[in-house]
């Protein structure tokens, strides 16, 4: 192993689903590693998450230009592949965890970057935990990510306000397709989005209605159990009121028995139920017990990817946490996670804070009764005064003179591998 004063190198890794903005983290990481080059030497990225970890396949980010890193700023997606693989617990597989501390003693690799949401604070906390009791020196910090906005302490999540943004006007601007169509044709359309347990991308469909811009927009959140019969009387409501009616159905809407609405009976990798297609449940029951014609549509990776229109505070706050998770690391902190505090809503300001993952691990934060109205289809006040901050400002991409953004595809060049033995990861 190397000895703890030498210059140690880094390791960063995105887990789980991508968002529009995590790659503008990345680019905090990289490029404030970059500035410290005295005490940090290489960076070097994980292929497809932390599988690039356990199979020794790493990216060495110091092959790409300044230009190329800076370009990840407002580049959808993970630049460097990201996996959904849930390490075990350290007792059911530390054949995993050693593994870990393996590659990187091989690679000289003394910060250990984790950029992803709840399973992966998990993970990193249990990267360090075991760093620890191997005696190898080692600085796991987690960099938060998640369009679902549902990790603990932190007021809000880098990808989230994208999303938030995303929906927002994709609500606003079906609505008005359909009042314009409602008379003779469409009276409804149901917009699925992502939101497992909380509700916070569910929600921002509801500010695409505002005092200046009445539109009958019904949300559908898995903090409330869903009764068909108190729905279907909402939506004939809106539908007489307006002559048709928007809906917005997050993917884990579930009845009062806890059973998803969308419930395929099969497991993703982190042995979550495989969700989607609650859109057209939703529509049929609407269809055939109101008789009212519908189109529905499901938001999937169109809403993580769209980078087009982004958040500027999203893009900001992602890039800030890549660049505190490493001034982190350089004072020495270990097993934390940078936070955003919010400190002023009007105007909005924030500032950066530190959370410890042991806080953070397996804790979902869910959509707090406050922020839902009485009857549970709608946002309160004080939901469009938390999500309005979040969805401020536009941090467009470069255009190119065939009118499609310019996003950036790294060279990714592999790192020689230094270990024997290979490792499968199942």
């Amino acid at each position: 192993m190397a000895k703890a004063s030498a210059k140690k190198n880094a390791f960063y890794a995105q887990s789980g689903g991508v968002t529009a903005v995590i790659n503008a983290s990345a680019c905090g990481v990289i490029e404030t590693a970059r500035q410290h080059k005295d005490k940090i030497g290489k960076v070097y990225a994980g292929r497809n998450g932390i599988i690039g970890a356990l199979t020794e396949d790493l990216i060495d980010t110091s092959k790409e230009s300044a230009k190329a890193i800076a370009a990840l700023r407002h580049t959808p997606s993970g630049a460097f592949g990201s996996c959904r693989y849930k390490l075990k617990s350290l007792e059911a597989n530390r054949r995993e965890y050693e593994r870990l501390i393996e590659v990187f003693a091989a690679h000289n690799i003394g910060y250990f970057f984790y950029n992803g949401g709840g399973d992966s604070a998990d993970t990193c906390l249990k990267v360090s935990q075991l760093s620890n009791s191997l005696g190898y020196p080692l600085q796991a910090i987690h960099v938060p990510k998640t369009v679902d906005n549902d990790l603990p302490i932190t007021d809000n999540c880098p990808g989230f306000g994208s999303v938030a943004k995303y929906i927002a006007i994709s609500t606003r601007e079906a609505s008005f397709d359909v009042a314009s169509m409602c008379k003779t044709s469409t009276k409804i359309f149901v917009l699925e989005v992502m939101g497992r347990h909380a509700g916070w991308i569910a929600a921002a469909g509801g500010m695409a209605a505002s005092e200046d811009c009445d539109l009958p927009i019904l949300i559908l959140f898995p903090e409330v159990p869903f009764n068909e019969e108190s729905f279907l009387k909402a939506v004939q409501e809106k539908v007489d009121k307006y002559g048709y009616c928007s809906v917005v159905v997050s993917e884990g809407v579930h009845d009062k028995d806890g059973k998803f609405l969308a419930d395929q009976g099969l497991k993703d990798a982190f042995g979550h139920a495989q969700l989607g297609g609650v859109a057209p449940v939703i529509a049929n029951m609407i269809r055939s017990k109101l008789g009212h014609k519908y189109h529905w549509a499901v938001a999937d990776y169109l809403q993580r990817a769209a980078r087009h229109i982004a958040s500027k505070s999203d893009v900001e706050q992602a890039y800030a946490m890549g660049k505190a998770a490493v001034k982190m690391a350089l004072a020495g902190k270990n097993s934390v996670m940078p936070t955003i505090e919010r400190t002023s809503n009007k105007p909005y300001r924030w500032k950066v804070g530190e959370a410890n993952l042991s806080k953070v691990a397996n804790v979902e934060k869910m959509m707090p009764a406050s922020f839902i109205t009485k009857d549970g289809y709608g946002i309160t006040k004080k939901c469009r005064e938390y999500l309005g901050p979040l969805m401020q400002g536009e941090d467009y991409p470069p255009y190119g003179k065939d009118g499609l953004p310019k996003y950036v595809q790294l060279k990714n060049v592999a790192v020689k591998k230094k270990l024997d033995s290979d490792f499968e990861v199942k």
